[in-house]
Order: C-alpha cells, then sequence, then structure tokens
C-alpha cells in the first residue's frame, strides 16, 4: 500500500540563490504594483457606467488592491529577512508530497519522520530522515 507523505525542500543560500531570491521577490512586487494599477483603472473606467453602486464599486476594488498591497509588504518583509541571510544557512523553500509504501512489518515511526530533501543552486546535496 502506498501513502502519501509531505517531504520539506530546504535551500542552502549560496550568492547565486540569494540573488535569485531577491529577483524573483522584486519581479513579484511590481507584477502586483502593476495590478493595484490596473485595478484603479478599471475602477475609474467602472464609475461612468449607470446602474453600478459607486460604493459597492469602490469597496469591491479597494478590498482587492488591499489583498494586494499585503502581498507586498509581505515580500518586502522576506526581501528584508533575505539580506540577514548568511551564506551556508538553510532555508525551507517549500513542500512536496511523495509516494511511501507501507507494508506490514513496516516501522511506523521510521516512515512518519520528517524527511528533508536539502539543495544547493538546484543540485540535491542530501536527504534528511
Amino acid at each position: 500500500m502506498n501513502i502519501i507523505k509531505k517531504i520539506v525542500i530546504k535551500q542552502v543560500i549560496t550568492e547565486k540563490s540569494k540573488r535569485l531570491l531577491h529577483e524573483k521577490f522584486t519581479n513579484h512586487k511590481m507584477r502586483l504594483e502593476q495590478e493595484c494599477q490596473q485595478l484603479l483603472f478599471e475602477q475609474r473606467k467602472l464609475q461612468h457606467k449607470k446602474g453600478i453602486s459607486k460604493q459597492e464599486l469602490q469597496n469591491r476594488f479597494q478590498g482587492e488592491i488591499n489583498k494586494r498591497k499585503d502581498k507586498i509588504k509581505l515580500l518586502e518583509f522576506k526581501r528584508n529577512q533575505l539580506e540577514m541571510l548568511e551564506i551556508g544557512s538553510e532555508i525551507v523553500e517549500r513542500e512536496v508530497e511523495a509516494l511511501v509504501e507501507v507494508k506490514v512489518g513496516t516501522h511506523w515511526n521510521e516512515i512518519m519522520e520528517q524527511t528533508a530533501i536539502v539543495i544547493k543552486d538546484d543540485v540535491v546535496v542530501r536527504i534528511d530522515n
């Protein structure tokens, strides 16, 4: 029988990975800022149409803009935290799911132990069980 288990992917911080993460955060922030500008444009365009409540329109668009501004603040925080990280430190990048085979006689505690795959510049350097 197979079960699904979550595996943590950790990344070793190098100069290259730090630069790539910084670029990723910056690009994501720019995209969110563009979305905010597009939402403001759409809001102004729709305000002149009849049959649409201006207050409801304002609330709906402002809610979407606020969501993006919150994401921008989070990205800025992550970027600041990235600056403080030392080369060689490990960060959790994401989680993936893996199929694990379970048979009669398999030690359950060994299966359920936290497993982590550590990568450095897109190369697996170790697997922690």
